[in-house]
């Protein structure tokens, strides 16, 4: 499981410098430049990306693909040696491993995904593929934080009803939500409790992209894969 930054990379400003998305308008060129550089850093023969659309949508791949996948927010596989790769700026990274019974997954939960069910959605077609909760290993990488993620009362409680353990206070005192603390208690209510939670904040930390801070900017990644 590896998370990336915005640094390295061959994009400029406002994307600088490793945008690794080609849909917020950098020069694809420099976005195939950086995509290269990080599977060949890697030592990947092949990533999956998705046409994100903030869906609860899950899709099984079992190779490489000729585009990104389309209208979905959640990749799973089996095969070995491919990477699923999920790109964000702000939202929630979700990476997903039972190395024991073969099943990686990867998940782009923002809060529209993550109040659908596009985490347990994930899990459970894991299980499908023979993964057992106990066994799955889940990173939550970068994203923004409930110190940060200034909302809508009514929005906060809408997530809230169906992500409990979301809705929080900003650092303002304002109404705020934490999407990865709601995940975290969805996930452990499916069986899951192994899970890290990078507590990086991408609004805060301009090592990462961050749509909230910036508008125009990039997108950065997170990639699972069965070794």
């Amino acid at each position: 499981m590896v998370f990336t930054s915005r640094a390295g990379g061959a994009s400029s400003s406002p994307y600088d410098s490793f945008n690794l998305g080609d849909h917020v308008g950098d020069d694809p060129d420099a976005v195939a430049a950086n995509r290269e550089r990080l599977a060949r850093i890697l030592g990947l023969d092949d990533i999956v990306w998705m046409e994100q659309i903030h869906s609860h949508n899950v899709t099984v791949v079992d190779g490489p693909q000729p585009g990104p996948v389309e209208a979905t927010d959640a990749l799973v596989t089996t095969q070995r040696g491919l990477a699923l790769g999920v790109l964000v700026a702000d939202c929630v990274p979700v990476l997903l491993a039972d190395h024991v019974h073969g099943v990686v997954a990867a998940a782009h939960a923002g809060r529209l995904g993550a109040r659908n069910g596009i985490v347990s959605r994930t899990v459970a077609k894991m299980v499908e593929l023979g993964a057992q909760p106990g066994a799955i290993q889940v990173v939550l990488g970068p994203a923004a934080s409930g110190r940060h993620y200034e909302v809508p009362a009514e929005m906060a409680a809408d997530v809230e009803k169906h992500l409990p353990g979301s809705r929080t206070r900003t650092e303002q005192g304002t109404v705020g939500l934490d999407i990865r603390a709601g995940l975290v208690r969805q996930l452990m209510g499916l069986g899951v409790t192994n899970i890290e939670a990078d507590p990086r904040c991408t609004i805060e930390d301009e090592d990462f992209f961050s749509y909230r801070r910036e508008g125009t900017t990039g997108r950065q990644a997170g990639l699972v894969w069965l070794p």
